[in-house]
């Protein structure tokens, strides 16, 4: 696999979830006409979809590099907040691995990136996002699609929990804390990115921090956390 398969719809959900994606043309558009106009006009006329398609895959592959110390043949996997799954599907092709994601099913009017407490911005569609793993040949036996806000949460165990640019992101942590009590077993090992780092020392025994963010968009630090206290 050298580059994704994404039509314009699904490149639009790419560009809205990965706003690096895009160039000064576009991040000067957004900033001149608003959130509103950025997320519903200019986001899905004027972007070029080969171009977006192959900058998120090498996105995607970046973010595989940082992980894969945690990967492994066959693991039992949790994504939250994953978008379209372009991390993941790498994953899955590379390691044969299954797949669990936690998403939203709707886009935000006026997409607004950030810390929200409550949980409420989103853009993602779980149509799109299960169309473009089948369109670039991931197995449906190899995932399954849960809705944040109408199905029950998978109870099973997981080997390795993904929230990148999600879960103590855009939201607090607490929000999902004890469904981690439930699906912990004693070698899980939860890797997301967060604000506020230290935190979590007093919630995990181990933490470590394998990425730090210093740019204005996603100013942060990637975590690996096991061993839930």
């Amino acid at each position: 696999m050298e580059n994704f398969r994404l039509n314009r719809e699904i490149a639009q959900l790419v560009v809205l979830q990965r706003i690096e994606l895009i160039g000064p043309v576009l991040k000067n558009l957004r900033k001149l006409f608003g959130r509103y106009i950025f997320s519903n006009f200019i986001s899905k006329y004027l972007i070029s979809v080969p171009k977006i398609s192959k900058s998120y895959f090498l996105l995607m592959q970046s973010e595989y590099s940082i992980i894969e110390k945690y990967l492994d043949n066959n693991q039992n996997i949790l994504s939250i907040g994953s978008g379209i799954g372009g991390l993941e599907l790498l994953i899955c092709k590379k390691l044969n691995n299954h797949i669990s994601f936690i998403e939203r099913n709707y886009v935000s009017k006026k997409v607004r990136y950030g810390w929200d407490d409550a949980n409420k911005e989103a853009y993602n569609s779980l149509y799109l996002s299960k169309k473009f793993l089948l369109d670039n040949n991931l197995n449906k036996n190899n995932f399954n699609l849960y809705d944040y806000d109408k199905d029950i949460f998978p109870r099973k165990r997981f080997d390795l929990i993904i929230s990148l640019y999600s879960l103590d992101y855009h939201y607090n942590f607490e929000i999902y804390e004890d469904y981690f009590k439930e699906i912990f077993h004693e070698n899980t090992v939860l890797i997301f990115d967060t604000i506020r780092s230290d935190y979590f020392k007093n919630i995990f025994k181990y933490v470590d921090i394998i990425k730090e963010e210093t740019d204005t968009v996603h100013k942060s630090k990637r975590i690996a956390c096991h061993h839930l206290l």
